[in-house]
């Protein structure tokens, strides 16, 4: 059974910095892309960022220049290192792969169980 566990949240202080980690395990066969999302109070779920298994990343234009995107094949963990926070950062990030695991033949949308991170003075 596949599932991802995600670290790396907390309160953090404007201008601050955090890194989120989300780490795969079990019967994994290859992981495609990874992507964090976010939900604030009130709001929707939101894309932050995203990279596939070819590096390419993509981010919402807010958080273009501050947030970076990453990948360890290796480690089957994803990262979402993030710089000069603001207080309209905060949320509940969740991360998300495309994992075929080791009976399927498709890859299937995995998610995990999410992390808050506070920006807050």
């Amino acid at each position: 059974q596949v599932h991802l566990v995600e670290s790396g949240g907390g309160l953090v202080q404007p201008g601050g910095s955090l890194r989120l980690s989300c780490a795969a395990s079990g019967g994994i066969g290859s992981i495609g892309a990874m992507g964090w999302h976010r939900q604030a109070p009130g709001k929707q779920l939101e894309l932050v960022a995203s990279i596939n298994s070819d590096d390419n990343e993509k981010y919402v234009d807010s958080v273009k220049g501050r947030f970076t995107i990453s990948r360890d094949n290796a480690k089957n963990t994803g990262y979402l290192q993030m710089n000069s926070l603001r207080p309209e950062d905060t949320a509940v990030y969740y991360c998300t792969m495309l994992i075929r695991d080791l009976t399927e033949n498709s890859f299937a949308r995995y998610w995990g169980q999410g992390t808050q991170v506070t920006v807050s003075s």
